[in-house]
């Protein structure tokens, strides 16, 4: 037997590889393969992992989509896809959103909000909502499936508008225009929640992929992205607002 001591990085490599396999297999057709029946003293250890990831999937995952078609989860913070994650140059602490590319795209949001709309503080934004303190059939079901977000719900209540100044809805506006239209504001509703941002695409749309790209860039260069001056009244600038505008409220 081989020597725990001596195993090299590629096998602990290829070993944790088979396991990453091992999830998305059913138990059937797993234990079945060549591979996984040539590594018999790991087999227990893979078992157990798959079972590990079962419970916690039971546990986190709905199975069903938000508003949106993202799965909601009904817990943060629990090895699931929703996460705490920090949003620098503000003073909170952190929002639950969903991590990757609607990260980076909410928090770019977040971001330009307090730079450019009024200065945020810790608990003006809520992110992630658990499923069953959600109105499924409205936009902020979103929230449970980590892909929006709530800035000041205080001071915006659900169905009502006109709760921002109007060279902060020329923000807001300019905002979602830089985001390529991938997220929509509640204030466009038919019943408005002027506090609510939410992504406006469903899973696998390269749309998102392309502007957190962008975001990601931005964020890696100085004088670029969120906190750098913007003029949101620049002709094109103002255009492109315009034409996303009219394509959301239609």
């Amino acid at each position: 037997m081989t020597n725990p001591a001596r195993i090299s990085r590629r096998a602990l490599l290829t070993r944790a590889a088979a396991i990453g396999t091992a999830v998305a297999l059913p138990g059937s057709v797993l234990l079945s393969t060549p591979g996984y029946a040539a590594q018999k003293p790991y087999r227990t250890s893979v078992e157990q992992a798959v079972e590990r990831l079962r419970e916690r999937n039971a546990r986190v995952l709905t199975g069903r989509p938000s508003r949106n078609g993202w799965e909601m989860e009904n817990a943060a913070d629990t090895h699931g896809s929703i996460y705490t994650r920090p949003v620098p140059g503000t003073p909170l602490e952190g929002i639950q959103v969903r991590l990757g590319e609607v990260e980076t795209v909410l928090v770019h949001l977040v971001r330009r909000f307090h730079y450019e709309i009024d200065t945020l503080r810790e608990g003006d934004v809520i992110g992630w909502r658990a499923p069953d303190r959600i109105r499924t059939r409205l936009p902020e079901s979103n929230q449970a499936s980590g892909t929006a977000v709530q800035i000041r719900p205080g001071h915006y209540p659900s169905g009502t508008r006109g709760g921002y100044f109007p060279l902060q809805v020329t923000v807001v506006r300019d905002i979602l225009a830089e985001l390529g239209g991938v997220v929509r504001w509640g204030g466009d509703d038919t019943t408005p929640d002027e506090s609510l941002y939410y992504l406006d695409v469903r899973p696998g749309d390269s749309r998102l992929t392309s502007v957190a790209r962008r975001l990601q860039g931005w964020r890696d260069t100085p004088g670029l992205g969120a906190g750098a001056p913007v003029d949101v009244l620049a002709r094109d600038r103002r255009d492109a607002a315009k034409t996303l505008e009219r394509r959301q409220r239609g």
